[in-house]
Order: structure tokens, then C-alpha cells, then sequence
């Protein structure tokens, strides 16, 4: 269970529980940010990627000859010369196995194309020059000499007799033939069901959109390969290019990351441009800097979702669920990213069950790679989706068998008596209150109240809709993260940890767990997360963990202070270790160290000064607070929640506005209820996006046509609705915080309810199912083919 002492925190100005601002914000706000590309080294010149201009081809010769001749160029790389110079390929390392219990088959990345372009971008060449302007006159000087093929761009068509192959030893370009359930018992589940919904869903592709391009500087320094990267952890970031990329001992490579501007997923692995820029930065004994542009972003960026999804439920005469089943198309784009598979498979898995019994499940994905660029995490994972297709699913159902859905809902939930409860995705639910907290999201909404708005929305001529989006989501579990507590010389304490912060506001939330696990002053608490060489473990932020990874590190580091203050201060008080006591909160002061039963004691940061200064130390004395501390693993965590949408849909011209929107959610124990309500406000807008705007569109020769923010649709400020945040926390057991994760929530719950209600709103129109994004173009199309066949 939680320790009562972190829960009982709302005296404390700085404790858990308080919405303490950001810590960065004023550095940030004031212009002092350092992300990458504001570094300038001494001695310093630029790199620009050469990619191809075509979807599909053979690479017959790369000219560099011209480009090399042009003033202030210093050099000009192909994959022939990185293929020479004995780096290692990116590949994929999921543990993921087809069905007949062979692993997948993974490409071969190598930094540049050598024998073939499998996607428009895919870099060929990079030109380094002595200004940035010099390097793009020469990259566009080099000559390509490519024999087009035939491009593919949807996994559904790649896998059709005579598509393109984008690999010989890929046949059929199926990388993995994923299954996991038991087929037969779902067979029969559906065979014997009073009623089957079935639904075609379109998962569509997203371009990420990072506020910060994508940017890198890399140098040779000292005998080691330096990389100056914004990244999602330099710790997992460091034994990728070491490893898989440059081949050399890990403390051969230094991961250095400031301040980073956005990832979302993206940001998390290795990427061409980097072992590209170590490469010359080694050759040219000068660093080498990289920062992209825009369209080189929507080319070159991982994108994320992209599934073609059947989903079926199955349930019995009195609505309740039997059987779920999701048959996918999954698309890898034309090489396999580090986590690509995950998404539609074992994170489809756990998140479609959501908060519902459901006994049994069954997912079958075949993953193909087409001519588009490779897929990746992109916020939530697969677990949005999960719980959108369950959403969608209900939703039908109810209207199918002449169901209320909320009652639906309700019927099926898992209740609180049955917890733990033992879910058939394998996870182990600790603890929920799910049936409750949509109660109180429906009052909070005042769902009572809609038919009135309705009614007025039908005088002015619109069409309202109501969408539920309930939702449960399967963290990840959190792996070893470092806790480190130094305490400095200027007074100052310092968090090392190696999840990294990208936005989320870590510096604010970790400090508060040390303030609170032992009372040094909140401002004079600094956090070092970017630099690899600082770090002995870290799984970097992803999958909704942080606070759950380096929170119960810097728990579990301070439990170490305590325990090796109470043997310093047994040494200045001149008493017995067992008389010394700690209060982290006394009466107005900071952490303290005191002989118990009398008033003689010192502060933790006068005895880490003490310490700092004494000439010498008997033997069993510490000589620094400073301790070095990995939490090991804790499982999953279930953050979950009830998300309730308003839209008011135009008939005339498909447009579709979110009027109100609420969200009640689960997060556990809320360390910073200001920053986790950012969050939530940040996953409903990306899903707000996906789910009336975004969506990657290519030509059938692989062009991509949404390449600019010309093109490609993100949500703008009149976009979003004024967005409602309720907590009704059910702490969780298996963590020392009783966190649970907020990262990714938003898009868990944005995505069904903003769908449901545009859906609700078609209704009138005996329309049943919309696909993401519902464009103005799609929401009208939608209504002229459901009048028509009236």
C-alpha cells in the first residue's frame, strides 16, 4: 500500500498534492532555454541529408563529384562510405513472435540507402559545409541516378498477390503474423451470442508535429563520440548508438540532451542523421550540426497509428460482453522502427478489454511494410485505440439491440468488490471505481441537461451530438530508473534521474517528492536528467511511467539519505544512532535530524554542509549524503477515466464544433494537479485532432501530400472547447506514490468520446459509423449518401 505520510501532503505548500508551477517555466518563458539547435560549438559546421525524391527505386549511382567542388563543402558521405566505415544497421528488438511461434522479420536499417529508396525521404547522402546555406546549395547539386518501382502505400494492399516488395527476403512484405487468445473459445463465443456488432475502423496515420524540429550535433572529443540531441532518454539513447550503430563499448558514447521541445514518441530512438553527423564530426575532427525543417520533419519523423481494423464484439441476450475480437492491418512504413509491432498487437491486447468484464479476447494483426515513412509510439501507443474500438463498439451495440449504452456500460463494468481483478488481457487490476466515476463524469457534464441544448442547437439548424468515452489504460511498466540525490557545495540539491523531460514539467513533480520525502527547500532543488555519463540506469519517459519510475527512486534514494544522515548526525550530536530520529516536516522548518526526546538535533542541510567541511571522519561516519539509488520494477499501473463530448455539426457544410467537453479521471495519487490537468488538456487535443483533422494522405506513387502545415490540419486555439477536469482518484497499490500515470489519458478518452458524439449527431440520419477525421468534406459526404438512401 501507498505510505499515508506521501499521501497526507495539503499542509505543505511544496508537498504532493499542491499545484506547485513549473520550475522551468520562467527560464523558458524568458527565453533562457537551451534546446539543441540554440548550441553554437566552437569551430562548429553544418550537415544537410540528401533524400530521395521518389517512393520506390533502385539506386543505380550517386553523384557527389559536383557537390564535393563547391565552395566551403568539406566532405560528401553515401551508404557506401558508412557501410565501409563498419557501422551497424537499425533494427527492430521486440520479442514479438508470429503464431506459428517464429520471431518477426526485422530490416536492417543502415544509416543511408545503399541498394534501394523504400520511401520518399529516405536519406541517400549528407554534405557538410562550413555554413548551413553552403551545405543546402551542394546537397542540392547532387546528382541521383534511381530506376523507379512500383510504390505501396497501405498495409491492406501490400499484402495483395503482386504488390510491390520493398525486401527479397521479405516475402510478401509481412513482417510479423501476430495472434494472441484463444481462437477457438472466441469462435464459439461469437457462434453462440445472442448479438454481434461488427465495425470497419480506420485507424488513421498522424504526422507527430513536435513544437522543435528534430535536431542534432554530433563530436569526436577526447576519444569518445559526443551526440547533443533532443531525445526521450540518453540513457536507452546511448546503448542504441553505441551497440547497434557505431559498435563501440558504450563508454565510448555520451548522450548529452537539454531542454526538448515536444516528442510525443518520436524523439525516442536513434534516427540516420546521427551516426551521419559522429561519422563526419570524426573524420573532419570538428563538430557537425544538423537541425531539420519542416517538410524534412513530415518526411523524415517517425509518424504514428495507421491500423485497418475489423472489431467485432459478441454478447449475450441481456447485453452482456462475451467475447471481443480485433483483425488488423498493420503498417510499418518501409522500415521497422524500434517499437513499431507493439502498437497493434500486445498494446491492442491489453487496452481493447478497458474497465469491462470481458472473459475473453482475441487479436490478430498481420504487420506489413509499405513505401511511407516508418511507423512509431505516437502518445498512448495503441492504447487509445484500444479503448476507441471498445467505445465504438458499444456504442453500435446499444443502438443494435435497442440498448441505453450508458446502461450498456454500466451493466458491464467490472465492479470494485471483484478487484483484484484478473483481466483476460493478463493484466492484474489493483484497484478502479469505474461505474462511479462515469456517474459522477455524467453529472459533471450535466448529461441531464442535453435535450434542451439539443432542441436549441435544432433552431439554429445544427445537429447536436453526446459522446461517451470511457477508457482504462495499461501503463507501461515501470523498468529501472535511477534516484540520485547529490547535495552541492552551493547549497543546492540536486535529482539525478534518466527519464527526461519533454514537457511534462519533471523538475516541478520530482522536486515535491523529495520536498515531501525530506524537507529541503523545495527552490533550492535542481534535476539533472540529460546527460548520460551522470547515469548508472534510466528507461527514459515513455508510456505514461515517470512518476512511477523516478518517483519511487527518489523515494526509495531519500529512505538511503535518511539512513545515512541519521549515522552523521549520531556523530555532531555525539549520541547513538538509535536515538537519532528524522522529521522531514517539523513546525516551520526543513528536514531535521533529532535526538529523540530531547530538542537538541540539526537540519539535513547544515549536516550536509557539516560533512562537506569536516577535515576527517571516524570510521562508520558518512562522508556525504549524496547516495546513488536504482529502483528495480513495479508493475503496470491502470489510469482510467470517463471523457463526455458535445458537438454541434452543421449539416450544410460538415463542419463540426466541440461545444462542451468533461473529463473525470482516475490518476491515483496526484502528486501536481496542475501539471496532470496540462496533461490531460494536452492527450484531448492531439485526440481532438486525430479525430476531426489530422490524417496522412499519399499518392499511389508514394508523395507524400500533406508534407506542410498547408496541407496537414492541426487543431488551433478555436479548435479546442473549454475542457472540464475532475479527479476521483483511487490510489494505486503497486507503487510507493499510489500513482498511476497521466501522460497519454487524454487521447485514451478524447478519441471515443469526440467520435461517439459526432456519430450521435449523424444519427438522424440512420448514419452509423464514421471513420477519423471527421472533415467537414467527410461529415457531408456522410449525410448526402445516408439522404440519398432514405
Amino acid at each position: 500500500m501507498p505510505d499515508t505520510h506521501l499521501l497526507d501532503a495539503t499542509r505543505l505548500k511544496f508537498g504532493i498534492g499542491q499545484p506547485v508551477p513549473r520550475a522551468e517555466d520562467p527560464i523558458l518563458l524568458t527565453g533562457q532555454g537551451r534546446y539543441t539547435d540554440d548550441i553554437a560549438l566552437p569551430g562548429q559546421v553544418w550537415c544537410v541529408m540528401v533524400r530521395s525524391p521518389y517512393a520506390h527505386g533502385v539506386i543505380n549511382r550517386i553523384g557527389t563529384e559536383g557537390a564535393r567542388a563547391m565552395p566551403g563543402v568539406l566532405g560528401v558521405w553515401t551508404g557506401a562510405d558508412l557501410l565501409a566505415a563498419g557501422y551497424g544497421p537499425m533494427t527492430c528488438g521486440m520479442p514479438l513472435k508470429n503464431r506459428d511461434g517464429t520471431p518477426l522479420r526485422t530490416t536492417q536499417r543502415p544509416p543511408l540507402a545503399t541498394d534501394k529508396v523504400r520511401f520518399v525521404g529516405d536519406p541517400l547522402a549528407f554534405v557538410v559545409a562550413e555554413t548551413r546555406a553552403a551545405a543546402k546549395d551542394a546537397a542540392e547539386a547532387v546528382e541521383l541516378d534511381i530506376d523507379m518501382l512500383p510504390a505501396v502505400t497501405q498495409a491492406s494492399a501490400a499484402a495483395e498477390p503482386g504488390a510491390p516488395q520493398l525486401y527479397d527476403e521479405i516475402p510478401g512484405n509481412l513482417v510479423l503474423d501476430f495472434q494472441q487468445g484463444d481462437g477457438a473459445k472466441v469462435a464459439a463465443a461469437f457462434e453462440a451470442a445472442a448479438h454481434v456488432t461488427r465495425l470497419s475502423i480506420r485507424n488513421n496515420r498522424i504526422v507527430v508535429c513536435a513544437m522543435e524540429p528534430r535536431s542534432a550535433i554530433g563530436s569526436f572529443e577526447e576519444g569518445r563520440y559526443v551526440l547533443r540531441v533532443g531525445c526521450q532518454g540518453v540513457f536507452g539513447l546511448r546503448a542504441q548508438m553505441a551497440q547497434d550503430v557505431l559498435k563501440v563499448p558504450v563508454e565510448q558514447v555520451r548522450i548529452l540532451t537539454g531542454n526538448v521541445g515536444g516528442s510525443f514518441g518520436m524523439k525516442a530512438n536513434a534516427y540516420p542523421e546521427y551516426a551521419c553527423l559522429l561519422h563526419a564530426a570524426k573524420q573532419l575532427g570538428r563538430p557537425v550540426k544538423w537541425t531539420d525543417e519542416r517538410t524534412g520533419s513530415f518526411l523524415s519523423d517517425q509518424h504514428g497509428r495507421d491500423h485497418e481494423v475489423d472489431a467485432e464484439l459478441a454478447l449475450d441476450a441481456e447485453g452482456r460482453f462475451l467475447a471481443v475480437r480485433l483483425t488488423s492491418f498493420a503498417n510499418m512504413g518501409a522500415y521497422l522502427s524500434t517499437v513499431a509491432p507493439l502498437m497493434g498487437t500486445a498494446n491492442f491486447w491489453k487496452n481493447v478489454q478497458s474497465n469491462y468484464r470481458t472473459p475473453l479476447i482475441e487479436v490478430v494483426t498481420r504487420s506489413y511494410l509499405t513505401n511511407t515513412t516508418p511507423v512509431s509510439a505516437y502518445r498512448g501507443a495503441g492504447r487509445p485505440e484500444g479503448n476507441y474500438f471498445m467505445e465504438r463498439l458499444i456504442e453500435v451495440a446499444a443502438q443494435e439491440m435497442g440498448l441505453d449504452a450508458v446502461e450498456l456500460r454500466r451493466r458491464n463494468h467490472i465492479r470494485t468488490s471483484e478487484m483484484p481483478y484478473a483481466a483476460a488481457s493478463g493484466s492484474a487490476y489493483d484497484g478502479g471505481d469505474f461505474t462511479a466515476l462515469m456517474e459522477r463524469a455524467l453529472k459533471a457534464a450535466d448529461v441531464g441537461g442535453f435535450a434542451a441544448r439539443k432542441a436549441e442547437s435544432a433552431a439554429r439548424g445544427l445537429l447536436r451530438g453526446l459522446g461517451i468515452g470511457n477508457f482504462l489504460e495499461c501503463t507501461a511498466p515501470p523498468t529501472r530508473e535511477q534516484g540520485g540525490i547529490r547535495f552541492e557545495a552551493d547549497g543546492s540539491v540536486t535529482i539525478i534521474t534518466g527519464t527526461l523531460d519533454y514537457g511534462q514539467g519533471h523538475w516541478s513533480a520530482f522536486a515535491q517528492v523529495l520536498h515531501q520525502s525530506l524537507g529541503i527547500p523545495f527552490r533550492q532543488i535542481r534535476l539533472l536528467q540529460g546527460d548520460s555519463d551522470e547515469l548508472v540506469a534510466g528507461g527514459g519517459t515513455g508510456g505514461s511511467k515517470s512518476l512511477m519510475a523516478s518517483g519511487a527512486a527518489i523515494v526509495g534514494a531519500s529512505e538511503l539519505v535518511i539512513e545515512k544522515g541519521r549515522a552523521a548526525a549520531a556523530w555532531v550530536l555525539e549520541a547513538a544512532v538509535a536515538d537519532i530520529e528524522f522529521e522531514a516536516h517539523p513546525e516551520g522548518g526543513q528536514g531535521r535530524f533529532q535526538i529523540a526526546g530531547t530538542d537538541r538535533g540539526i537540519g539535513i542541510m547544515e549536516l550536509a554542509q557539516r560533512l562537506r567541511q569536516a577535515p576527517a571522519l571516524p570510521d562508520g561516519v558518512p562522508a556525504t549524503l549524496d547516495v546513488t539509488h536504482v529502483f528495480d520494477q513495479a508493475p503496470q499501473a491502470y489510469p482510467n477515466g470517463c471523457h463526455v463530448a458535445e458537438v454541434e455539426v452543421d449539416p450544410e457544410t460538415g463542419i463540426v464544433r466541440i461545444d462542451r467537453y468533461m473529463s473525470v479521471n482516475d490518476f491515483g495519487v496526484i502528486v501536481n494537479p496542475m501539471l496532470v490537468a496540462g496533461q490531460a488538456h494536452g492527450g484531448i487535443a492531439q485526440g481532438i485532432g486525430q479525430a476531426l483533422l489530422e490524417s496522412v494522405a499519399f499518392g499511389e506513387d508514394g508523395q507524400l501530400q500533406t508534407g506542410s502545415y498547408l496541407d496537414y490540419a492541426l487543431p488551433r486555439a478555436e479548435d479546442m472547447p473549454f475542457i472540464g477536469f475532475v479527479s476521483h482518484p483511487v490510489p494505486a497499490t503497486t507503487n510507493p506514490l499510489g500513482a498511476k500515470g497521466c501522460g497519454e489519458a487524454g487521447c485514451a478518452g478524447s478519441l471515443p468520446a469526440v467520435m461517439n458524439a459526432v456519430v450521435d449527431a449523424l444519427s438522424l440520419y440512420g448514419v452509423r459509423h464514421i471513420d477519423m477525421p471527421a472533415t467537414p468534406q467527410r461529415v457531408w459526404q456522410a449525410i448526402r449518401a445516408a439522404r440519398a438512401g432514405a
